[in-house]
Order: C-alpha cells, then structure tokens, then sequence
C-alpha cells in the first residue's frame, strides 16, 4: 500500500499530470460557462414568445370586446324593430 502511495504522490506532483488537471479544470469551467450562455439564450427566447402571445392575446381580448359592443348594439336594436311591430299590430 506504501509503494501505491508514494506512485500517486509522484504521478501527481509531475507538471505533465498537473497540465491535464489545469486543462480538465478549464474545459470543465468552459462547459459550466457555455451551458449557462445557453440556458441565458433560451429563457431570453421563451421570454419573447411569451410576451408575443400575451400581446397577441391581448389584441383578441380587444377584438372580443368589439364583437361584443356590437352584438350589443344588434341587441338593441332588434329590441326597438320588435317594439315597433308590436306597436303596428
């Protein structure tokens, strides 16, 4: 077990071993970055589609109270032609 030890301190004391384990460190630092840059973009995007839906909701709520005045209106005014004809018979 001694003789395993002391392998292990040497391979890992030498500037070879200690360049991989910078360069794992870095390419693990890139990973963690890009996919946060990804995750960034992503929401950014959802963000748009959702405030694009809620706009386009919006114009149909407005289209729906339209629709609904003049249904009103149409209500109205089918109310008055009736009071007439009930007024002529």
């Amino acid at each position: 077990m001694a003789k395993a030890i002391k392998a292990y301190r040497h391979i890992t004391t030498t500037p070879e071993f200690k360049e991989i384990e910078r360069l794992r460190s870095r390419a693990r630092h890139n990973e963690a970055a890009a996919l946060r840059r990804a995750a960034e973009v992503e929401r950014k995007k959802w963000q748009t589609k959702i405030a694009d839906n809620e706009a386009a909701l919006a114009d149909k709520e407005v289209a729906l109270a339209d629709m609904d005045t003049v249904i009103a209106e149409k209500d109205a005014e089918i109310a008055r032609l009736r009071a007439q004809l009930g007024d002529k018979q």
